[in-house]
């Protein structure tokens, strides 16, 4: 396992990522002043974001059923846990972004290969905790 988002489990053969992007920023706001520069004003920690992405082949490893799987976590709006490989908790997350490019298709128009990219953000909302049984019934 490489890491598990709420109940999906990145392995290799379902989304194995090749690459994963963080990004954090903390708030400084200004505040001008006149003769000087503005003074700032530490307010805290901002957003905090992760970017997955890397290329599956379906023959070999997860396709668009996994994928939907992903985008039907994001169509919730709801927070989930990511837990890396190792155990260590991360926090809750929330699915932004998802998008693929499927390329070099089989005569039946099914790709042989889809590039994917997949943004979530941190927060600290638990009220967004995704509800375990509404993900089961659906890929059931």
């Amino acid at each position: 396992m490489l890491m598990s988002l709420g109940l999906f489990i990145f392995t290799t053969s379902t989304i194995p990522f090749q690459s994963e992007q963080d990004s954090e920023s903390w708030r400084h706001p200004s505040n001008p002043r006149v003769g000087k520069r503005p003074a700032y004003q530490f307010t805290g920690k901002d957003e905090a974001t992760k970017t997955l992405s890397g290329t599956l082949f379906p023959e070999l490893t997860g396709g668009m059923l996994t994928i939907d799987m992903l985008r039907y976590m994001a169509d919730t709006g709801a927070a989930w846990p990511l837990i890396r490989g190792n155990g260590m908790y991360e926090g809750l997350w929330i699915i932004t972004d998802l998008s693929t490019t499927r390329t070099l298709t089989f005569a039946n128009g099914q790709a042989r290969q889809i590039d994917f990219s997949m943004t979530i953000k941190k927060t600290d909302d638990f009220s967004l905790l995704g509800e375990v049984t509404d993900y089961l019934l659906t890929f059931i």
